[in-house]
């Protein structure tokens, strides 16, 4: 992943466990700071078929979080004043903020006034679906879990996730959400084990799901991508990666073939 103008690469290697280069996607880590506020520069072409960002939301000293909160729009503002801890407004307000931040920049348009749309539900179709763009040709996915964010830009339909560890609670909790195959991986692990390969199970399976745009509405069940360290894609159309992260989190993207 090259630097963009609007982030700069940081290794994250000292906070995650060595993996061998190609095993997953390296996210170009963004300072909000350096986000546009203005007019920003651009517009400018994808760099190849996808773009991956990270953002972290401790990593943000309050001068970026008041920039970042000046590229909301007034629902966004609305929505973050609506949280009651500090540490969910500021997760919302990075996650948003970076969102906008990187595509002001693709498409040389004010944060605050991207072309951005709702495509329909996929399970009622009503007006509050996936969020997408007016403009042809870019698609992207923002996720955000714990003290991380997440955004994928690409020319074609993408999805992204990231969370957090899951618990023992959860895993014993959720194992319908597993393909039978996951669930008879799971079972043959080490109980400790487990909370990682279920995590690493699920941020595929939700990458997955949002890059088709249906969201949870589909049975995660139905999919089957793997526990173990390589993800298997569901669809031949569709590519599958896990991305680096921070110690105490997994995450993945989803692209389909242009």
């Amino acid at each position: 992943m090259s630097e963009g103008r609007s982030g700069r690469l940081l290794d994250l290697s000292a906070h995650a466990p060595p993996v061998p280069p190609a095993a997953r996607l390296c996210p170009a880590v963004l300072d909000l700071s350096g986000l546009p506020g203005a007019d920003p520069p651009g517009p400018r072409p994808l760099r190849g078929p996808l773009e991956l960002y990270l953002a972290q939301v401790g990593a943000q000293d309050e001068r970026a979080l008041e920039r970042a909160r000046e590229l909301l729009d007034a629902e966004e503002r609305a929505r973050a004043a609506a949280f009651r801890h500090d540490r969910d407004r500021d997760a919302y307000v990075v996650a948003h903020a970076a969102l906008r931040g990187v595509l002001s920049v693709l498409l040389g348009v004010r944060a605050q006034a991207l072309p951005l749309a709702r495509d329909p539900c996929a399970g009622c179709g009503g007006p509050h679906g996936r969020p997408t763009l007016r403009t042809p040709g870019v698609h992207f996915s923002l996720s955000h879990s714990g003290g991380l964010v997440m955004v994928a830009l690409a020319p074609a339909p993408v999805g992204v996730d990231v969370e957090g560890l899951a618990t023992v609670r959860t895993v014993l909790g959720a194992q319908s959400a597993l393909h039978r195959a996951e669930a008879q991986e799971l079972a043959r692990l080490p109980e400790p084990e487990r909370p990682a390969a279920f995590t690493r199970a699920w941020v595929r399976k939700e990458a997955y799901l949002k890059g088709l745009g249906t969201g949870l509405v589909r049975d995660p069940s139905l999919d089957y991508v793997g526990t173990g360290a390589a993800p298997r894609a569901p669809s031949p159309e569709w590519t599958l990666r896990d991305v680096l992260v921070p110690t105490g989190y997994a995450a993945a993207v989803a692209l389909r073939a242009p």
